[in-house]
C-alpha cells in the first residue's frame, strides 16, 4: 500500500513537472508525443523499439526558421536580405537555443538520455539542448499546426530576435572581420586550425592571419572549428578596430 502511494506521489510530481515545462512552451503536447520529443537517440538505443526525437527535431528546425524569418521580415521592413539572414542565423544558432533551453525552459533534467550520455553531462551539452528545443517545437507543430507553433516560437525566441537586432558586428564576426580588414586596406582573413584532446572531447584552436602577413592577429579555442574561428575573428575584429582608431587619432 505504501509503495503504491509512493508511486502515486512520484507520478504526480512528474506530471506537475511536465505541466511546468508545457506552461513555459505556452502550449499543450500529449504525454506520448512529449516523451517522444524528449527522447535522445542514446536513450532510444538502450530501449529498442522506442523512437528518438531526431525526426521531430528536423521538423522543428524548419518551423523555427520559418517563424523567425517571418518575424524579422515584418519587424525590420527596411533591412536588406543579408542583414536579416545574419540576424536569423544568430537567433536560431546552437548557442542561442541552448541558452533558451537552460534559462527559459530549464530543460536539462527532462531529456531522456542513455547511461553513457547522462554520465558524460549530456543534459547540459549545447548540441543536445538545442536539438531538444527544436524537437519540442516540432511536436507543438504536429499537434497544433503553424498557428500553435507560432505561439511557442514567439514565446521562446522573440527576446533573442530583438537582442540580435542591436548586435551589429557581433551578428557574424567572420564577415565583420573581412569588412574591417578591407576598410583598413589589409588582406583577406585566413584561419589556421589545430586540434587537440581526445576524440570525444576535442579542442579546436584557430589562429587568424590577414593576407600573406606572417604575424597572427588573434588566436582562440572552441569546442568546434566554427566556434574557435568565430572567437578568433571576434578578437581580431576588436584588435583591428583599436588599431583603426589609433591610426585615425594619429592622423
Amino acid at each position: 500500500m505504501a509503495t503504491h502511494e509512493h508511486h502515486g506521489q512520484q507520478q504526480s510530481l512528474q506530471n506537475e513537472a511536465a505541466q511546468e515545462l508545457l506552461d513555459k512552451l505556452g502550449n499543450t503536447i500529449s504525454p506520448e508525443l512529449l516523451i517522444h520529443a524528449l527522447t535522445h537517440r542514446s536513450f532510444a538505443h538502450e530501449h529498442p523499439g522506442m523512437p528518438n526525437n531526431e525526426r521531430l527535431e528536423f521538423l522543428g528546425d524548419a518551423v523555427l526558421e520559418l517563424v523567425s524569418t517571418e518575424t524579422l521580415f515584418t519587424v525590420h521592413p527596411d533591412l536588406p536580405e543579408g542583414e536579416l539572414a545574419k540576424m536569423r542565423a544568430k537567433a536560431v544558432s546552437e548557442e542561442a537555443l541552448s541558452a533558451i533551453a537552460r534559462d527559459i525552459l530549464q530543460l536539462g533534467p527532462f531529456i531522456l538520455l542513455g547511461n553513457g550520455e547522462k554520465d558524460s553531462g549530456g543534459a547540459d551539452k549545447d548540441s543536445i539542448l538545442c536539438d531538444t528545443v527544436e524537437s519540442l517545437i516540432g511536436a507543438v507543430f504536429l499537434e497544433h499546426g503553424i498557428d500553435g507553433a507560432r505561439i511557442t516560437v514567439h514565446r521562446l525566441v522573440d527576446a533573442t530576435l530583438a537582442e540580435v537586432a542591436t548586435e551589429g558586428p557581433a551578428l557574424d564576426w567572420k564577415t565583420s572581420l573581412t569588412v574591417k580588414a578591407h576598410e583598413l586596406g589589409r588582406g583577406e582573413p585566413r584561419y589556421r586550425m589545430q586540434v587537440s584532446g581526445p576524440e570525444y572531447q576535442q579542442i579546436f584552436t584557430a589562429t587568424v592571419f590577414l593576407g600573406e602577413e606572417e604575424n597572427s592577429l588573434a588566436e582562440a579555442q572552441g569546442s568546434s572549428k566554427r566556434k574557435a574561428q568565430l572567437a578568433a575573428a571576434q578578437q581580431a575584429w576588436h584588435s583591428l578596430s583599436e588599431h583603426g582608431q589609433e591610426h585615425g587619432e594619429a592622423r
